[in-house]
């Protein structure tokens, strides 16, 4: 049995912003991840830091400048497309830092450059958590191992182990699946569909289903397929079966021009199924001694952009709020949740909006009317 001060569980971006406040502050913190080293998976794909939220994030923790270096130039450039690649609307990346593009795997990798080698432990999936009483918790982890901690911080995610602690509500189903894929060396073995998808982010819709893609650094394009199926249905296909499954998420495109399919139909890795998961809106607790949640362990919910960004400037926020109540943990944790919980109500709101004006019924001309400036009375 070891004991540390604070414990934070899972080595997302929002659990290493926290991790690196609290070190910024001197505050010792040990970070426990299921993964078995930070190599040992991909790390999803570009994200748009926004200047209010995820950048600001980076800035209490002094990374601004290591941020900066790994924008990628040209990767906030966007078009909507119809269904036959018809471009209905496009924007050029101009250049501003309001929401830079950059890879989600190097804003990790500057978030655990920043931090002493020793604050992460790979390896350690927590099992559960169980209260000692006085705000204290006892952790155990698959490997056998234990630990016991006085401050516990959940950032394990959409199906997190320590929101049990806080909170009896659990992630459902949101209707809609997003299934993952990659393109390699796209300008010279797929130029139909490189040329389609830009410089960007490529948003080619109808309602329920389309296609989000990105062109990414390394000559990477990077593609969700969204499609707006019950469970079941995706339980029908066999993932470990790539070609098929490949096959049957097409046909459900089998009248959409093929420099679109193809995101799906040459895809050089094997496709990945990402369910979407929401809490409630509005989802809160009653405060319990020694622990809290941050990121989508607090408020998961369909994805509107702001995931990421939220997760970090949580981390940032109650990092802050540690550091100005050392010695009194409950009210740190009472002055984050305060701010944490409207916050996140109302970018969950915001996301089911946006979801609506992306993949609902006015697709895609609702997205591209934004995109094209024209007023709801114009669109009318």
């Amino acid at each position: 049995m070891t004991t540390t001060s604070v414990s934070i569980i899972g080595a997302g971006l929002g659990g290493l912003t926290l991790a690196r406040v609290l070190h910024v502050h001197g505050i010792p913190a040990t970070v426990y991840d299921a993964e078995a080293s930070a190599q040992s998976r991909t790390q999803g794909g570009q994200l748009d830091l926004h200047e209010h939220n995820g950048q600001l994030a980076l800035d209490v923790a002094g990374l601004t400048d290591k941020f900066r270096a790994i924008v990628n130039p040209g990767g906030a450039a966007s078009r909507v497309l119809d269904q036959q690649a018809t471009v209905l609307a496009q924007a050029p990346d101009d250049g501003s830092m309001e929401k830079p593009e950059a890879l989600r795997g190097e804003i990790r990798r500057i978030l655990l450059e920043s931090l002493p080698a020793e604050t992460v432990q790979w390896g350690r999936k927590l099992i559960s958590a169980t209260p000692l009483g006085e705000g204290r918790h006892e952790l155990h982890f698959e490997d056998g191992s234990s630990t016991s901690t006085e401050i516990l911080v959940g950032a394990d995610g959409t199906w997190s182990k320590v929101r049990a602690l806080l909170s009896d509500t659990k992630p459902e189903y949101a209707g809609m699946s997003y299934v993952e894929t990659y393109l390699q060396d796209v300008d010279e073995h797929h130029p139909a569909t490189a040329e389609t998808v830009g410089d960007g982010a490529l948003y080619a819709l109808i309602p329920g289903k389309g296609f989000l893609a990105h062109r990414e650094p390394d000559n990477i394009i990077h593609t969700y397929v969204i499609l707006s199926r019950p469970l079941d249905w995706f339980a029908d296909i066999n993932f470990d079966d790539a070609d098929a499954t490949k096959a049957r998420v097409a046909a459900e495109f089998d009248d959409w021009t093929p420099e679109l399919t193809a995101l799906i139909t040459d895809g050089e890795s094997a496709p990945v199924l990402r369910s979407i998961h929401q809490l409630p809106d509005r989802h809160q607790w009653t405060r319990v001694p020694g622990v809290t949640l941050l990121g989508d362990a607090a408020h998961v919910t369909v994805p509107g952009g702001e995931g990421a960004n939220l997760a970090m400037l949580d981390g940032a926020d109650l990092g802050q709020a540690i550091a100005a109540h050392p010695d009194d943990i409950e009210a740190a944790f009472t002055a984050y949740e305060d701010v944490m919980f409207p916050r996140s109500e109302a970018e969950a709101i915001a996301a089911h909006e946006t979801i609506e004006l992306i993949f609902g019924a006015g697709a895609p001309n609702a997205l591209a009317d934004l995109f094209n400036g024209v007023t709801d009375s114009e669109a009318a």
